[in-house]
């Protein structure tokens, strides 16, 4: 009997069900709070957050909640938590617990009010690409401050989430992803995770004709993270005397600087591939590498920004290796 709707227990509940019932919980939850704070307005407790610097807060939720946002009022009210639980791990003297929260920050809650909801509306329409732009928008723009890192990576990781979902841009935006999930992992010392990308983003730029803001080319860029990142790679394997693959990294790391097309790069990626042939015992090699990039640099007639400690360092090995040796005379 009875006019209400159950499900069996072995019976999955639809996408949709979930999310209204996770949105549920929630407002649940802060409706809990909310009360607990009004009605011991005078107790001090971690749980209780003092009214005054709510209202704001309490507002936008409304309105959202009001609109059907339900997923950007979860999202919000996560990232709340998210900040407070930081602030609670860090402990007091930390640089994070003198910073103001969330909810102490109106500028940031409408940015995030604003951007979430548009995201959310975009994503119901089935128009992933906008979902993608709100939450670059989020990651890049208003959240550039150095205090903010965590939520620019929060946005980056949707980004890149988002991007796997957009089909009509021939893989331009997951490019985008992939080279700012790179980076992210190279700055958090994840070197092997950030090679991965690096080289997911270099492939999806072959052969496009794709600029950043600057004017360089996508392809480029990727050269250059690449480059970048097997020069790391191989610093390590030289550390752990594993010349041989260090060797072969550095090889990479030299084909990623000529693609790229900057000459000083191609020759920084030399000098480095030559020390990896002199630490290997191969000395014929690592001058004959050297003294060829050094001539390819300087006989190039386009030009060319000399960075003149590394031409010192490299001319003074170039000299020291010349000692005992007939190659250069």
């Amino acid at each position: 009997g009875g006019c209400g709707v159950c499900f069996p227990i072995s019976q999955p509940v639809l996408p949709m069900a979930q999310s209204l019932l996770k949105a549920v919980l929630v407002i649940c939850t802060y409706l809990v709070r909310w009360r607990t704070e009004y009605r011991f307005k005078g107790l001090k407790s971690l749980f209780l957050i003092p009214s005054n610097r709510n209202s704001y807060k309490k507002n936008i939720c409304i309105d959202m909640l009001r609109q059907g946002y339900h997923e950007s009022f979860s999202e919000l009210f996560a990232l709340i938590q998210k900040w407070n639980a930081l602030r609670e791990a860090a402990g007091p003297g930390s640089a994070i617990w003198q910073q103001k929260s969330l909810e102490e920050q109106p500028d940031k809650l409408h940015q995030l009010c604003h951007f979430l909801t548009r995201a959310e509306a975009a994503q119901r329409a089935g128009h992933y690409e906008e979902v993608y732009d709100n939450q670059l928008y989020l990651a890049y723009y208003c959240f550039s401050d150095p205090e903010d890192k965590w939520l620019s990576n929060y946005f980056y990781e949707q980004c890149f989430n988002t991007a796997q979902l957009i089909k009509i841009d021939g893989g331009k935006r997951e490019a985008q992803a992939h080279a700012n999930m790179g980076l992210i992992s190279e700055e958090q010392g994840h070197v092997m995770k950030a090679a991965e990308h690096y080289e997911v983003f270099y492939q999806l730029t072959e052969g496009s004709t794709w600029k950043d803001e600057t004017g360089h080319t996508y392809n480029s860029l990727a050269c250059e993270h690449l480059w970048r990142i097997y020069t790391l790679l191989a610093d390590k394997m030289l550390e752990n005397k594993e010349h041989d693959q260090a060797i072969k990294t550095l090889i990479k790391a030299l084909k990623m600087a000529k693609e790229g097309g900057d000459k000083m790069m191609e020759g920084e990626a030399a000098y480095y591939l030559s020390l990896a042939y002199h630490f290997a015992g191969e000395q014929q090699t690592a001058l004959s590498v050297s003294y060829f990039k050094v001539t390819l640099v300087f006989s190039t007639n386009r030009p060319v920004e000399v960075n003149s400690s590394w031409v010192s360092v490299l001319l003074t090995w170039l000299l020291q290796c010349r000692r005992g040796s007939r190659f250069l005379s």
